[in-house]
């Protein structure tokens, strides 16, 4: 049955069910059965998968399972055997191997000897330095350790553990190049622990050993390098196999590399395979033992190369019998058969998907299987290995703490069982007890506190009523159906039991709640009603002085604004439980919110004025009668009032009157200062160092940005605050020296300077307050070289602030977070891209200073003071000049794109390989094909930062792309 929620004495389905009744012992804890972990007779033990480490297991259990390669690593001396040789004593210390043969022996040793069901391996994983949380390439780890180990084991004085790894998986083949011309056979020898079989546009196994082994034509650009001809010369290229290892390693090349994405991919094809495999018709010499037997298969489930999961299928060589090896789980297969079925279907279907061929007796065939695994048929029985006494010294240490282990489970099952005895008991004896009958004391309780006291997973904590509190510290009204109505004989048994509080008894509900509630439900039942009688109140036109002025936004929206009061009102009371819900602080803040959110909402504020009077637009009120404004003022109680004869703020009317003579100021100003400085105003009355004017030998300057401003306020005076003083410190170091030679004046620097003419100097001097004179004086003999004329600045170029200056910009362009460049795609190494200059734009159209105008109001350059008081002069450091150079200045670089450019977004601090990876998803062109340059300069090192490779923003980068080559390049005799 349900439980009402809403009903405070309704006592049923609030989890007692549980308890009431006979109940198994098991329900009493959570706790499994710790024989489940133990190991079940004649079955194998699992290997804990660390995150992605399912292909170290797989190959874990195909090596212990070679009886061959186990003696050998038992054989293998180590610390333990040496200590153990030496009447060491094993048990008072633990064990930690040290070397990679040494982990190798212990795992092995516990696989066959552990109580456990499975081992953890992280010791032997950690020791390889893998990350468990990373799949790895299966067959390149497979590689990489083998070369390991038998690295490791070389070092070995026993011949017989020295050189396992050589006898049980080494093989060898040649390479065999045969001339044309002169038909002289060159043989190159090699070792292999497997054959990487290509399994491309091939069905069966032995399709796959014989294109490996497959003539191959060196012609054209592949030709080869004949000793006896001294000359390139067409040849003829195979492999011939020499010998192969009792156990032979078939590594399918599912996971290739594909050029159009630059990222590995899984073949999901099928391949057959037999049981057993007769390797003679590959063999150069015909007369050896070459028939083997299937003795692993490895499969990797998932349809893509970075994901999936890997098990093993591998043969018993002692029963003949076959296992599924799945991390901790091992399954047996059934009649000594392999049945890779089921791993077969676990694959993502898609709709190319090839149908299962039908496979006979004895074959298989797999599109999952990645390595097969062959063992040479030999008569002799299968060894016997034993596990060395100092191995299984420590196997027998591991097993004693396992039953430890097992017995501290079952301990805390016992106890489990014998508590949630006696909480049944009581719980059956509480329960008759918990409702409270009519006429007696009761006390609330939360809900929630006895949902956790019956919930057998969850030990009761100290009751706590808080959240159900009111601001008067008492129960809440709208939080009843939170709790439950029990009785005071329960309610006093868990205060004393398990604390808490405060105790809400029969006088806690609170009263003010209840009455404030009931206001708010019957203004909320009207709200509807009172909406049609305001309405047809406001139609009615209102005479002589009896009426109130009211907002006409406000009258838009009251409706709405009750309501969200009506409801706000409801969520103060639910949620104000003052100090004692939550910290107090946020508490504070979170009122301060509110506080700010109902003044923007509160009724008929929106006529208020900023001094707290009446506005004075009459087009924002309106006048409504006494009655309507009765009714606004039951929802509203706190609204401004306003009878209609009211008069409007004195305040604001001076101000109002004050506006219009400061905007009729602005604009006298204005005009009077365009008419005075109509060289300042025009960009073409304004002499050029370009091409320096005859008529004087001296021009002031001023920031491009005074100009920018002025005419902003020219063209807008009553939008634009007046300019009142000439900020030229931005153009001076913190020395008081120039920032800028007169050639730099003349070229990239022009777009921050201003020149004046000496007669509007003057008058500049008259109109606005100068921080800093700067003049430049040209001084030329009679009768000299023009190419002799002097230039001089006062105040005089500071050459160390300058060269700063520089090294700064040079830094900003290699220290972006976020620039563009262009990538430029070259076809037959011809360049079709345009020169395009970067064009230096200053721009003063409308549109511009428009969005120059829309700067928060208040905001005002820091290089000059725009108040209307007197003028500050401002100390501008180099850092605020080059802060000034950035903004205040807007430069357009634009790069005209050409056919067959891209943009790219970048920053100094990836590396060109990053680069080349978004290129790679612009172009369809692989990193390796790509060949980039810029300015001639080849870009080669991958690790390199863009900002150190020289590339800036608005770079042109040049792409070659190399196309893919079918055919590789021919093999000397040296190298494969």
């Amino acid at each position: 049955r349900r439980n009402c929620r809403g009903n405070p004495n309704c006592l049923v389905g609030i989890g007692e069910h549980v308890w009431l009744g006979e109940i198994d012992e098991n329900s009493f804890h959570n706790i499994d059965d710790p024989n489940c972990e133990r190991r079940k007779k004649n079955a194998f033990v699992g290997l804990t998968n660390l995150g992605a480490t399912c292909y170290v297991n797989t190959f874990l259990q195909m090596w212990f399972l070679n009886l061959e390669l186990r003696q050998a690593l038992y054989l293998c001396p180590s610390t333990c055997s040496e200590r153990a040789a030496g009447g060491d004593d094993l048990k008072d210390k633990d064990y930690e191997p040290q070397t990679i043969c040494e982990h190798l022996q212990y795992l092995f040793a516990l696989l066959q000897n552990s109580k456990r069901r499975y081992i953890d391996p992280s010791g032997f994983v950690k020791a390889l330095g893998l990350d468990t949380g990373q799949q790895q390439d299966a067959q390149e780890f497979s590689k990489l350790f083998m070369s390991l180990l038998e690295d490791t084991l070389s070092k070995q004085k026993n011949p017989d553990v020295r050189n396992i790894v050589q006898k049980q998986f080494c093989g060898e083949y040649a390479y065999v190049t045969v001339c044309n011309q002169c038909g002289r056979e060159s043989k190159l020898m090699s070792k292999f622990y497997e054959l990487e079989l290509n399994i491309q546009g091939h069905k069966q196994l032995t399709d796959c050993i014989t294109e490996f082994l497959k003539e191959e034509k060196l012609e054209g650009d592949n030709r080869y390098f004949c000793e006896t001809c001294q000359s390139k010369q067409n040849a003829t290229r195979k492999i011939r196999l020499l010998s192969l290892p009792c156990t032979l390693n078939l590594q399918l090349m599912r996971f290739v590399f594909d050029r159009q994405t630059g990222h590995k991919k899984k073949l999901n094809t099928y391949i057959g395979f037999s049981e057993v495999l007769d390797m003679e018709p590959f063999m150069e010499q015909k007369n050896g033992v070459y028939v083997y037997e299937l003795s692993a298969v490895l499969i990797h489930r998932g349809v893509s190369a970075y994901s999936g999961h890997y098990i093993a299928h591998v043969k018993d060589p002692q029963t003949g019998e076959w296992y599924k090896f799945n991390d901790e789980d091992i399954e047996k297969m059934e009649g000594k058969k392999l049945q890779l079925g089921i791993e077969e279907d676990l694959a993502e279907p898609s709709k190319s998907q090839t149908r299962k061929p039908k496979c006979g007796k004895g074959t298989h065939c797999s599109r999952n299987a990645y390595m097969l695994v062959y063992r040479l048929q030999t008569q002799e029985k299968s060894l016997t290995v034993e596990v060395p006494a100092f191995l299984q010294e420590l196997v027998e240490r591991d097993n004693c703490k396992f039953e430890e282990w097992c017995n501290e489970m079952a301990e805390m099952r016992k106890q489990s069982v014998a508590r949630g005895k006696i909480k049944h008991e009581e719980v059956k004896e509480l329960y008759k007890r918990l409702p409270a009958e009519a006429g007696s004391p009761y006390d609330f309780i939360s809900l929630e506190w006895l949902q956790k006291w019956l919930d057998e997973s969850t030990p009761p904590k100290p009751i706590d009523n808080t959240a159900c509190l009111c601001s008067h510290g008492k129960l809440h009204p709208d939080k009843i159906s939170m709790m439950k109505r029990i009785s005071e004989y329960v309610a006093d048994f868990f205060y004393r039991r398990y604390g808490g509080g405060p105790r809400l008894n029969m006088k806690a509900l609170c009263k003010d709640c209840v009455v404030e509630r009931c206001r708010i439900l019957r203004l909320k039942n009207r709200l509807n009603e009172d909406y049609k009688t305001v309405t047809n109140l406001l139609k009615i036109t209102v005479k002589g002085n009896d009426g109130f002025w009211v907002g006409k936004a406000s009258l838009r929206s009251w409706r709405q604004l009750a309501l969200e009061q009506l409801n706000e009102q409801d969520e103060d009371a639910e949620h104000s439980n003052g100090k004692m819900n939550g910290n107090a602080q946020n508490k504070d803040e979170s009122n301060e919110e509110k506080r700010e959110e109902e003044e923007e909402l509160n009724f008929n504020e929106d006529i208020v004025c900023p001094h707290g009077d009446l506005c004075i637009s009459e087009n924002e009120r309106r006048v409504v009668s006494k009655e309507a404004w009765e009714k606004l003022k039951q929802y509203f109680p706190k609204a401004p009032e306003f009878p209609n004869n009211k008069e409007c703020c004195s305040q604001c009317k001076i101000l109002e009157r004050e506006g219009e003579e400061n905007e009729a100021l602005h604009k006298m100003m204005a005009s009077e200062q365009k008419t005075s400085l109509q060289n300042l105003f025009h960009d073409k009355c304004r002499p050029c160092l370009g091409t320096w004017p005859q008529e004087t030998d001296e021009l002031y300057i001023v920031s491009q940005f005074f100009v920018e401003e002025w005419r902003k306020f020219v063209r807008r005076p009553t939008r634009c605050s007046p300019v009142s003083s000439v900020g030229n410190s931005a153009l001076l170091c913190p020395h008081g020296g120039l920032m800028f030679t007169y050639a730099s004046m003349t070229k990239e620097d022009s777009k921050l300077i201003a020149l004046i003419w000496p007669s509007e100097w003057e008058r500049i001097q008259k109109l606005f307050v100068v921080d800093h004179v700067i003049k430049i004086t040209r001084t030329q003999a009679a009768g000299a070289d023009p190419e002799s004329t002097l230039y001089t600045s006062e105040p005089q170029l500071c050459p160390e602030c300058r060269e700063g200056l520089l090294c700064q910009q040079q830094r900003d362009l290699r220290e972006y977070t976020q620039a563009t460049i262009y990538i430029h795609k070259v076809v037959d190494n011809k360049k079709v891209m345009k020169d395009a200059a970067p064009e230096l734009n200053v721009s003063s159209s409308e549109a511009e200073e428009e969005r120059e105008e829309n700067k928060p109001e208040g905001e005002q350059d820091p290089d000059f003071n725009q108040s209307n008081g007197g003028a500050k002069r401002q100390k501008v450091s180099h850092q605020s000049y080059v802060t000034y150079q950035k903004q205040g200045i807007r430069r357009s670089t634009r790069h005209r794109k050409v056919r067959g450019e891209k943009a790219l977004l970048v920053s100094a601090s990836q590396t060109l390989k990053d680069l080349k990876i978004q290129i790679m998803h612009a172009f369809s062109v692989a990193p390796f094909d790509q060949n980039l340059s810029i300015d001639g300069k080849i870009l080669s090192d991958d690790t390199a930062t863009l900002g150190s490779l020289g590339v800036i923003p608005e770079s042109v980068i040049l792409l070659r792309a190399d196309e893919p080559i079918a055919d590789y390049a021919a093999m000397d005799d040296v190298m494969q």
